[in-house]
């Protein structure tokens, strides 16, 4: 085995690789993953182990005996320190610990004794998938490698769930393909001897919210830093985003402190209420080493721009193409200013802040001072008092809201009082989708409701979880999309170890109507200063929304021109074709489009991709040309009812 890499990866690129069990059937197999670019690592016994595409800086790994070890990504194990844990390594059981240290975030693959292990992040930034291909079980860090190499075509099921708005948990995690298996985040695949034997075992369980803020924001505040310097260590330039928000401000000042040099990225909001520039200016101020660059607002992609040309290989529907040419925009002229590797703040308004829904088991725990609190939640967000008492009395358990939301797929979108101290927003299907498209969603909503269970019983950690993990699905597939744009992308606030540090402080201490992520600003005292902590709020980006829809409206409308989802009667062309010529419609500005327009566009690229393999070309070796993200990287994406929960920092 190969052990050329020097160094961690500052990840996470556009490595993937599927992983093959030591046996002569799974070497025959490799060939369907053998593509022009394509790299090899053997078993210990020379057969084909790991097939794909990677850096050398993406990729650490080390044998000893029988055991082999690979991580893909951003990590602090050199190879000397690798091979130490392979050299020690009797039971793969035991590569759990390894997991749950491990700062950064990174893929952790594994053979030993003639078995695998391959695990992603509990995160889900970092996901694996399984398929039977001539017998043999084969894991991959990409679902639609698996779906090649089978030769499947989507299923028209998954994409009418796909539809819905949002996709709820467990359905969103389901592949595009029939025959491809998910191996849920937080669990790592285990494949037998045999290649056939395969069984999900759990290394990840969110901690209990028990610490106090005192407690917890020194270890908040390590969890960061170390995350930054995972990626900021080997020096060189860096570039940051500085929206001015809480989120990014803490990167950047991270970043500042490590070896690398910095450049912080300001893009200021259309609308002459967002305060942004003003804040990172004074952020700025405090960074004297650090190169700012202030962006003209109006030379930023508005949402929707250039929904036409993406070509990403993806694969699932992602709901981030809409705001695709914001995210990736000022990536050129970051590489051009010798950035290897662009920070983000994406993330900080997931774990720094936290679920209302807490409030709902609180009300019954600490009834007066939940009473104290909801008051002031109801002045913050205008709960109506009626809504509010209703939302506290709702006791259903997660299976039977989610059967309940089954028989609501067409009311009115619910209030803010319900998501908030609910299990979630419940889903909706739209005029536009088609009575079979509709029928076949509500089967596959009846199904999951069955046996379904809430990803924690507590409905605040279970929003929060889910929360994470929509957020980081949009990331996966942006952290990609930064690659073909020229710098990688990193988010430390979706790292592991981060998300744990935050989730195990105490959830009436995170989230409070009288203070704006007082546990972030309480673990970035000293680092960050006293004034730039003070911003208690943020900017929507409504108005950047808004007139990308009036901007692209002809675009939209070719995009519903002759649609691949009406082709396979998912979708009433003719309606969407309506909603176009029509950019202010009442609802729109509350992006239910976006489910549809990440199917459409995921269905184009599909059918690109394979013009491509019948003119004799690769598609998988193709990387993007520079398009144009998002005005303010913190945000994931736009919308305030998007699926990645709040807007930025």
């Amino acid at each position: 085995m190969t052990e050329a890499h020097e160094s961690a990866g500052p990840g996470p690129g556009d490595a993937h690789v599927a992983v093959l069990p030591d046996l002569d059937a799974a070497a025959a197999v490799a060939r369907f993953f053998a593509r022009p670019g394509t790299r090899t690592l053997p078993h210990p016994s020379g057969r084909p182990w790991l097939v794909g595409h990677w850096r050398d800086d993406e990729m650490v790994t080390a044998r000893a005996g029988s055991t082999a070890l690979a991580l893909i990504g951003c990590h602090t194990l050199d190879p000397d320190a690798l091979r130490r844990h392979a050299a020690r390594l009797r039971d793969i059981a035991r590569l759990d610990a390894l997991a749950r240290s491990l700062p950064g975030s990174c893929h952790l693959l594994a053979a030993l004794d003639g078995r695998l292990r391959a695990q992603g992040t509990a995160s889900g930034l970092r996901l694996v998938f399984h398929a039977r291909i001539e017998g043999v079980t084969v894991a991959a860090t990409r679902a639609d490698v698996l779906a090649a190499a089978l030769g499947l075509a989507p299923d028209e099921e998954q994409l009418a769930v796909r539809l819905l708005w949002p996709v709820p948990h467990p359905l969103g995690e389901a592949p595009m393909w029939r025959g491809v298996t998910a191996v849920p985040p937080g669990e790592a695949l285990v494949v037998g001897p045999d290649g056939r034997t395969v069984r999900h075992s759990r290394w990840w369980t969110p901690p209990e919210p028990v610490r106090t803020l005192a407690a917890g924001a020194p270890l908040v505040r390590e969890a960061l830093t170390e995350a930054v310097d995972a990626r900021t260590r080997q020096g060189g330039v860096v570039s940051c985003d500085l929206s001015g928000g809480l989120d990014s401000t803490t990167i950047c000042f991270l970043a500042d402190r490590s070896p690398a040099r910095v450049v912080a990225s300001t893009w200021p909001g259309r609308d002459p209420a967002d305060t942004d520039l003003q804040w990172a200016r004074q952020a700025a101020r405090f960074l004297p080493d650090t190169e700012h660059v202030v962006w003209d607002p109006h030379a930023s992609p508005l949402v929707y721009t250039d929904l036409l040309d993406i070509d990403d290989l993806l694969d699932e529907p992602t709901i981030g193409v809409m705001d695709r040419s914001r995210v990736l925009h000022h990536l050129p002229a970051m590489a051009g200013r010798g950035s290897r590797l662009h920070l983000t703040g994406i993330g900080g308004d997931h774990v720094a802040w936290c679920s209302e829904a807490y409030y709902h088991r609180l009300a019954r725990r600490r009834p007066l001072f939940a009473l104290r609190q909801l008051r002031g939640f109801r002045a913050l967000w205008q709960w109506p008092l009626g809504g509010t008492l209703r939302a506290l009395a709702d006791s259903r358990s997660y299976r039977a809201w989610l059967a309940d939301a089954e028989r609501h797929l067409h009311d009115p979108l619910p209030g803010s009082v319900d998501s908030g101290l609910g299990w979630g927003v419940p889903p909706r299907l739209f005029d536009w989708v088609t009575p079979d498209a509709a029928r076949t969603a509500r089967r596959a909503l009846r199904e999951a409701a069955a046996g379904a269970r809430p990803l924690h019983p507590d409905r605040g950690m279970h929003t929060d979880l889910e929360q994470i993990r929509s957020c980081t699905r949009i990331i996966r597939q942006w952290d990609r999309m930064a690659v073909g744009a020229g710098v990688p992308m990193a988010s430390p606030f979706l790292d592991d170890r981060v998300i744990e540090a935050c989730l195990a402080v105490r959830p009436e201490e995170r989230v409070t109507p009288w203070a704006y992520k007082p546990l972030l600003a309480a673990a970035m005292r000293g680092v960050v200063p006293d004034v730039c902590l003070r911003r208690t709020n943020k900017a929507a980006a409504s108005m950047d929304a808004a007139d990308g829809l009036r901007e692209h409206r002809a675009e939209l409308a070719e995009l519903w021109a002759d649609p691949h989802l009406a082709r396979l009667g998912l979708v009433d062309a003719e309606v969407l074709r309506g909603l176009a010529r029509r950019p202010s419609a009442p609802g729109l500005r509350d992006a239910v489009l976006y489910s549809t327009i990440a199917c459409e566009v995921w269905l184009r690229g599909l059918a690109a991709r394979s013009a491509l393999s019948k003119e004799g070309k690769s598609p998988w070796h193709c990387a993007s040309e520079p398009t144009s993200p998002p005005r303010r990287p913190d945000t994931a994406p736009s919308s305030s009812t998007s699926a990645t929960g709040s807007t930025g920092s």
